[in-house]
């Protein structure tokens, strides 16, 4: 549904959020073809009010008349009050406590996004409790739905550039405590998927990008501000945001018991030096390098994804424009980095 012609800029978080809850075509047609109410569990987060929308959206052209519901702590009244403007019913619950998940509405479509990843090594009671233990919690109130499930790409090993990337079928092999709670949660889901026959998708992300954060912006504002890149790390997968919603969306129609598991990732595998390259001709600046490249990184394979909703509608070179031009005009970001580089697993 994005435009053939894309914009040369995007003006404002305004215009921002408007065009990351773009649907695409698969995910309309999955939503009409899915019948029940919508509930987005942890909708708070970076891709949360956006996809919530996007339901709410793709919903509307479907012709489908559903509850679109959004469940977060809501520390941000500002995404709140947005969300319920654009016609999401928003809860603000503390999804660990039990009494509160067990007063949410029914819903026939659950779409699971509550995780910690940063911290973990300080607090990482707290990253097991949201990443292992509210799985359980999800799979006993929402035992009759299907289940949506965000998981991570960390999962997987450090595998070569030159591999492709890790597949679905691939061995898993999570390295550092973070990596482990996010196979825990997988884990947790397989079992009541196979025992209760929950029908249920685990989608391995890796990893959403947008104008106000992501890797490529880490990026951009390290070369904007003259740093020095450290090219240890030296590749990644990314995918524009509205593209892995509407994957997620999209992933609606395959929920299945056992689980079916779907890698969310561009079809590129890209280089830092590459791109950190390209983000210097945008701002017309010089970029000094540091390390050598590994030979391996955290890549996924996402080529059955694509294969079953289509390939992702923004290319990387567009996303770097955009937010070159972003990162110019001094617009706002999250002020959360990614830390991507981080090779010891320890976030």
């Amino acid at each position: 549904m994005i435009p053939p012609d894309l914009p040369p800029t995007i003006a404002d978080e305004t215009a921002l959020d408007e065009f990351l809850s773009e649907p695409s075509s698969t995910s309309i047609e999955s939503l009409a073809e899915i019948p029940g109410d919508v509930i987005v569990l942890g909708a708070g987060g970076k891709m949360g009010p956006t996809l919530a929308r996007m339901i709410r959206r793709a919903s509307e052209i479907a012709g489908t008349d559903r509850r679109v519901i959004a469940v977060s702590r809501f520390s941000n009244q500002k995404t709140r009050t947005i969300l319920d403007q654009q016609g999401v019913e928003t809860i603000a619950c503390d999804l660990l406590d039990p009494g509160a998940i067990a007063a949410l509405p029914d819903a026939a479509n659950v779409f699971s996004m509550a995780a910690a990843k940063f911290g973990t090594s300080n607090n990482p009671g707290f990253t097991w409790a949201i990443n292992v233990h509210l799985p359980a919690l999800i799979c006993q109130r929402y035992a009759s739905s299907r289940i949506v499930a965000f998981s991570s790409g960390n999962v997987y090993p450090l595998v070569t550039a030159t591999s492709g990337g890790s597949v679905e079928t691939d061995e898993i092999g999570p390295h550092g405590e973070y990596a482990i709670t996010a196979l825990g949660r997988e884990r947790i889901y397989e079992y009541f998927s196979r025992s209760w026959h929950i029908p249920v998708v685990l989608l391995r992300l890796n990893y959403a990008v947008e104008m106000r954060y992501g890797v490529l912006l880490d990026l951009a504002l390290q070369v904007y501000h003259g740093h020095t890149i450290d090219l240890t790390m030296g590749f990644v997968n990314v995918i524009w945001q509205a593209d892995a919603n509407a994957m997620a969306i999209a992933a609606l129609t395959d929920t299945a018991s056992p689980p079916r598991v779907i890698n969310v990732a561009g079809p590129e595998i890209l280089r830092i030096r590459d791109i950190c390259e390209h983000l210097a001709n945008e701002f017309g600046r010089e970029v000094c390098f540091t390390g050598t490249e590994a030979e391996n990184a955290w890549l996924n394979n996402g080529s059955d994804g694509h294969a079953a909703y289509g390939l992702p509608r923004i290319s990387p070179d567009q996303i770097l424009h955009w937010i070159a031009d972003w990162v110019k005009r001094k617009q706002p970001t999250l002020g959360k980095p990614t830390h991507f580089q981080v090779r010891d697993g320890k976030f």
